[in-house]
């Protein structure tokens, strides 16, 4: 750049100097534009924390669900398995060892009182019968000859008290005369063990008589032959217990179904109380049946306690035999018009949920905290509500939960009555709660 010095040597002026050093006069700060740049970002990030803070807490506050409390029906129902019985079960054994000679009757035939099922050999039992006469007869004899033997007796002591008489007691000598009472005396003696020997022998004679009349095994009841376990020439051996040849049912048309109660149910199951049970063969079809014995001993299976409880069950139709495997469901108690809540209601307990943060800047708040915290789970684990003593509701207008005290009674598993407290319908009790993640 090309400078044009004054012609009359006057020195420069201040522009003139300002433009040769590249100075000049300073600016007040409000009219610079970095200030207000840097003013700009600081408010739009207050606004975007305040905002993002907001966001949470909306994010992290409970969200209840509820159900209307109202009135209703409740069933409480018993489940137990168990097993489809006669009534009265036969079973049918020998007490005599033998070989079989005939089977009259085969499973599923109907047989009366007093009828002959089976047959054992009779030989050996006839010979014993036999056998027990002859030793009858024997012992019989013994006593006729002990009979004369008395006699004898009697009569020679007769002789020598008469020649004792009258001799004036010179003769016999007082040792014959001892002699022969006591040859009386065992005469006496012997015609009592002949006579036990007869008593004897007639019991062993009809001990054989009976046992030859065991040999042909009737039924004790009228029934249907269920199992049957024998045949002709097979031996049978007797010399421990009774052997089971045939099993009985007495009445089809009358069953009985066993089942195992749990502990935790038996105190709600009483006599005369109405169940409905299901078997396999017929997976559609409900059959009636009726308590009519509630064992008081236990039963204890892989620690699990139970009771044995019998229904009795009409089968008229023989659809059912037994053996077969039931599920039965006993109605316990069913109370109608009364207060009803949700179970998850009576376990439900307020969680805690994760309040936004009030104080600390920006760094605070994004600064990475530990998983979990102080968050609680909205309910309690199942289990029993007898013992629940309060409910949440949730009223309207209000966004926190009031707790109303309840007595409880009966439970389906689903649903609980209410007896007591402060419960009405229509009000909302709280069943669960939902915190929203942060994000």
């Amino acid at each position: 750049m090309t400078i044009n010095a004054p012609t009359d040597n006057a020195p420069p002026d201040r522009a003139t100097l300002d433009a040769l050093l590249g100075t000049g006069a300073t600016r007040p700060w409000y009219r610079r534009a970095w200030p207000w740049l840097l003013a700009a970002a600081l408010l739009g990030a207050t606004g975007g924390w305040w905002w993002w803070q907001g966001r949470q807490a909306e994010r992290a506050a409970p969200v209840y669900t509820t159900e209307a409390v109202a009135r209703g029906s409740l069933v409480l129902k018993v489940t137990a398995n168990g097993t489809v019985q006669p009534t009265r079960n036969i079973n049918i054994g020998s007490e005599l060892s033998g070989t079989v000679r005939r089977v009259l009757v085969d499973v599923n035939d109907r047989v009366k009182k007093d009828q002959v099922l089976v047959e054992l050999d009779t030989a050996k039992l006839q010979d014993q019968v036999k056998r027990s006469q002859a030793t009858l007869a024997s012992a019989r004899a013994k006593v006729q000859q002990t009979a004369a033997t008395i006699a004898e007796a009697r009569a020679s002591l007769g002789r020598l008290e008469e020649v004792a008489r009258l001799s004036g007691g010179k003769v016999p000598s007082a040792a014959e005369l001892d002699t022969g009472r006591a040859t009386l005396t065992r005469a006496l003696a012997d015609d009592a063990a002949a006579q036990a020997g007869v008593q004897d022998a007639q019991a062993a004679l009809s001990t054989d008589q009976t046992n030859l009349g065991k040999a042909a095994i009737t039924a004790p009841a009228d029934g249907v032959v269920l199992t049957r376990s024998v045949d002709p020439g097979n031996a049978v051996a007797a010399s421990l217990q009774a052997v089971t040849l045939f099993t009985i049912a007495e009445d089809l048309t009358k069953l009985r179904l066993w089942v195992y109660v749990d502990e935790a149910d038996v105190g709600n199951v009483k006599l005369g109380q109405a169940a409905t049970f299901t078997v396999a063969a017929f997976p559609r079809r409900s059959f009636p049946a009726a308590i009519s014995r509630v064992g008081f001993g236990s039963t204890i299976t892989e620690n699990v306690v139970t009771y044995l409880t019998y229904l009795d069950v009409d089968n008229t139709d023989l659809a059912l035999r037994p053996g077969m495997t039931a599920t039965a469901t006993i109605v316990a108690a069913k109370h109608d018009d009364v207060l009803l809540v949700p179970n998850t209601a009576l376990r439900f307990t307020p969680g805690t949920a994760a309040a936004p943060q009030a104080k600390g800047g920006l760094l605070q708040s994004m600064t990475p905290r530990m998983p979990g915290g102080n968050r609680r789970p909205g309910s309690a684990t199942p289990g029993s509500t007898a013992g629940a003593r309060q409910v949440w509701v949730l009223e309207d207008g209000r966004a926190e939960p009031v707790a109303v005290p309840v007595v409880p009674g009966i439970s389906d598993g689903q649903m609980t009555e209410i007896t007591g407290g402060g419960l009405k319908p229509g009000m909302r009790v709280i069943t669960a709660q939902q915190v929203a993640a942060s994000k």
